[in-house]
Parts: structure tokens; C-alpha cells; sequence
């Protein structure tokens, strides 16, 4: 949501999995797995395919994402504006790895702005769409879930918010505009997301 992971992302993995002899493409891999815990995609790709990745598979596609992120990874548009004017509390709740979360904000510069405001799906024992990681997140600051607000771009994301009974803004992603029909309220861009936020006195202009 705050960095362009996802189609680096997918497309690694794609590259990836034609190693071990599975096709599939970038595009294809985040429309169907955008969001997705990765252990829970593997699963899927290997039940449809007969392919049996090795266990070493996670290890090395995450080392292959890390080398691509760190020449390539940039924070979605808007992104730095939106959480510099935020007057409320905010943190990340992702589904991937801490390590993998703060490598992304310390490549793309937002990691000072969450220092103790990361929470891992990993850590807490819950992907999306289940509620549970960003119940985790709300009861650490000590918010009521219908107080919250959830910024998502996936489809299991906007489920997760929804859920857990908070408010859901969805970033639109082409791929993903179905999905995200559930949500309260979609954008186009996170600038919009901060210009309403300005006329709710939640952002400074």
C-alpha cells in the first residue's frame, strides 16, 4: 500500500517459479495472489500443477525479491505526503515478513515514520482476509475497530478490513476493481485519500 512491491514482486516470483518449470506470468500472479500470504499461494500453484517445489523455494525467492527491491522499489505516489500530513494515529499491518516490511520502507524512505507502528501477519498468527492482524494492530493502540480506518489495494485486504468491522478505503488497482466493489469508500490515488482526509481535519494540507 505505501510502496510498488507488488508487480516487482510478481514478477520475480514468476521468474522464480520457471525455474522449478511453472508459466506464469507477473500480471498474472498478482491478480490472482495480490495480497496473499505466499506459503498459501505456493499451495494453490503446486496442488494445480503437480509441481513439487523444493523447500528451499521461499528462501531464494525472497532473496531474489530483496536484490530487485534494493534497485528498483519506490514508494506509490503519495504515499511520503500522505503520512507526513496524517493527525491521527497510523501504522502498516502486512501480510509479508517484518524483515521484508521495514527493507521496503528503509529502500523507499518511509521506515522513520513507523518506527514501533509495524505489524506482521507472521508475528501475529493471521493473514488476510481474516480480521485478526488488523484487530492486532487496533487493540495495541487501544481503538475501537469501527474508529479505524483500513487503506487497501487487494482484494483479501479490503475483505480483512471489512471484517473486522472498520471503515475500508480501497486504492484501485485495475486488475483488482471487482474485488474491491465491498469497500466503504474507493480511490483513484492516495493523494485523494489525503484530500479527503483534509476536508475531515484528519491531514494537514
Amino acid at each position: 500500500m505505501l510502496v510498488d512491491s507488488e508487480k516487482l514482486g510478481n514478477d520475480v516470483l514468476a521468474e522464480t517459479l520457471a525455474i522449478y518449470g511453472h508459466q506464469i506470468s507477473g500480471d498474472e500472479s498478482a491478480a490472482r495472489f495480490r495480497g496473499m500470504k505466499l506459503a498459501r499461494c505456493l499451495e494453490i500453484l503446486e496442488r494445480e500443477t503437480g509441481i513439487e517445489l523444493p523447500g528451499s523455494f521461499e528462501t531464494e525467492f525472497r532473496q531474489r525479491m530483496s536484490f530487485v527491491f534494493q534497485t528498483h522499489l519506490q514508494p506509490i505516489d503519495g504515499a511520503r505526503r500522505l503520512v507526513e500530513s496524517l493527525r491521527i494515529p497510523f501504522c502498516v499491518a502486512s501480510s509479508g515478513p517484518r524483515k521484508k516490511i521495514e527493507e521496503n520502507l528503509q529502500i523507499t524512505g518511509l521506515l522513520p515514520q513507523f518506527v514501533g507502528k509495524i505489524f506482521s501477519a507472521y508475528e501475529v498468527g493471521s493473514w488476510k482476509p481474516d480480521p485478526g492482524l488488523f484487530l492486532a494492530a487496533a487493540k495495541h493502540f487501544g481503538v475501537e475497530p469501527a474508529d479505524c480506518i483500513v487503506i487497501e489495494d487487494s482484494g483479501v485486504g479490503v475483505s480483512a478490513g471489512i471484517s473486522a468491522n472498520m471503515t475500508v478505503f480501497a486504492l484501485e488497482a485495475t486488475a483488482e476493481s471487482s474485488s474491491l466493489a465491498i469497500a466503504n469508500q474507493v480511490f483513484g490515488s492516495l493523494d485523494e485519500i489525503r484530500k479527503f482526509f483534509v476536508s475531515q481535519s484528519l491531514s494537514r494540507e
